[in-house]
């Protein structure tokens, strides 16, 4: 169940929240104040949850809303605001000195894009501004800042799966002896350029556990290279990953090729210290609405 400060209703609902609104909306019905008082406080509470869930069934709404006295009237149904982008009236009543971008909107939640949209088909200047300022805040300077200015992860439940893929690069510079223990294969802690490979896949697998706000991401593909130039004392490593996901893969093949890096470093540290590593770098990325990416 989601209240709002602004919105001044606590647990005990004596007054009708916004959350319980959308779901008479969306039922099409409509309760005076009196009619919400009626109700007892678990219809209240039923009602309040259904409104603050991604989807509300109307007939759920009505059940709980048949001992009102008066009873709810009927009324036509409320659409929910477009989930894709910010609708003309909500940008224009919010104005230019509350920017609403619509990659902000997308990750809001049904229930707070109902409620920006509601305050502002009311018009009301202070619970516009309340309303803006508790639910938007801070999050409009970043999607990945909360309301309040903490860091969070975006939401992306809104957006449809799509094939994403990307590919990154590394690379390890070695001194004549890491070269020539890579090359000849004496490494005492066995085969450099395989168990590399496998930590830049291990690593793509894990990489939310690596990077605090990526998404689990569900790979289908994820291939790491290595290649050895001698001239230039030099191991390139080229990492790509794939998933058909809401969210793009570049993070998963970044953190596969620095795996892969760091891994080369770690089974010949012993025969050099100075091991350079990178530049690490975003090769290409395909898939998303920010569309393709060739370096």
């Amino acid at each position: 169940m989601k209240l709002y400060l602004f919105d001044e209703v606590d647990e005990r609902l004596e007054l009708l929240p916004l959350a319980a609104r959308r779901a008479l909306d969306a039922a099409g019905l409509r309760l005076s104040r009196d009619g919400w008082s009626s109700l007892p406080l678990a219809e209240r509470t039923a009602v309040t949850r259904l409104g603050s869930g991604d989807c509300i069934e109307p007939s759920s709404v009505a059940q709980h809303c048949t001992s009102a006295v008066p009873a709810p009237e009927r009324i036509e149904p409320r659409a929910e605001p477009n989930a894709q982008h910010v609708p003309p009236e909500v940008q224009s009543g919010f104005g230019a000195q509350r920017p609403l971008p619509d990659a902000l909107w997308v990750s809001l939640a049904p229930l707070d894009r109902y409620v920006l949209a509601k305050v502002v088909e009311r018009g009301r200047p202070e619970r516009v501004a309340a309303a803006y300022d508790e639910i938007v805040g801070a999050s409009a300077l970043s999607t990945h800042l909360s309301p309040n200015g903490e860091v969070r992860m975006v939401g992306v439940a809104e957006k449809s799966p799509t094939l994403r893929s990307a590919s990154a690069e590394s690379a390890v510079s070695l001194s004549a002896e890491g070269l020539a223990r890579l090359t000849a294969g004496s490494a005492k802690k066995g085969d450099v350029l395989a168990t590399a490979r496998i930590a830049g896949i291990q690593a793509a697998k894990r990489t939310p556990e690596w990077i605090p706000l990526c998404h689990a991401v569900a790979l289908t593909r994820v291939e790491v290279s290595l290649v050895v130039d001698v001239p230039a004392s030099r191991v390139r490593i080229v990492a790509s990953a794939e998933a058909l996901d809401r969210t793009g893969v570049e993070m998963e093949a970044l953190v596969a090729a620095s795996a892969a890096a760091l891994t080369v470093y770690d089974m010949l540290k012993a025969y050099d210290r100075g091991m350079e590593l990178g530049p690490t770098r975003l090769l290409s990325k395909s898939g998303g609405r920010s569309g393709d990416y060739q370096r």
